[in-house]
């Protein structure tokens, strides 16, 4: 059985998240979710937030679980006995950290390798980032995020979701 560990902070999940999480479930057993708990970025979630709204947005996937963790990828990874590392690439800047990071892991565990999914075309220009941006300043993210996160986001802003 191949276990895949899809890694990331997911703040929000984005409509982009499960389409990748939706392809890799289709090539693999398993796959975990990891929602990084302690990432340095500025966050709209806290990291249990960041797990319920996931798992609410994977609960059609049997063979996908949600989980939190911290410190290295790599090292969650052998934790859960993950053999791949997921990641969803959306542009030419995404394939340049990605190649970075895939040669760093494979440094500090050689056991564990990286498969990467082109971002479907239509989630393309998604990022959590600028979801929140758009969000914050009162634009529509529906259709970018499920409904869920979607109403989570705007109640963050104190907006409703058009």
């Amino acid at each position: 059985m191949v276990t895949a560990l899809y890694p990331g902070s997911f703040d929000p999940v984005t409509n982009g998240h499960v389409d990748v999480v939706t392809r890799a479930s289709a090539l693999f057993e398993q796959v975990i979710v990891g929602v990084y708990a302690t990432p340095s970025k500025n966050l709209l979630f806290d990291a249990d937030a960041r797990v319920d709204l996931f798992r609410r947005s994977v609960e059609h996937l049997p063979n996908v679980e949600v989980r939190e963790f911290e410190g290295l990828v790599v090292v969650f990874a052998q934790e859960i006995g993950a053999k791949v590392i997921v990641r969803g690439l959306r542009s030419g800047s995404d394939f340049e950290y990605e190649f970075d990071m895939a040669f760093m892991n494979r440094r500090l565990e050689p056991e564990v390798d990286m498969v990467s999914f082109m971002a479907s075309q239509e989630y393309m220009f998604i990022s959590s980032s600028l979801l929140k941006e758009v969000a914050r300043l009162g634009g529509n993210i529906t259709g970018m995020v499920p409904a869920h996160v979607a109403n989570a986001v705007s109640a963050k802003f104190a907006k409703p979701v058009r």
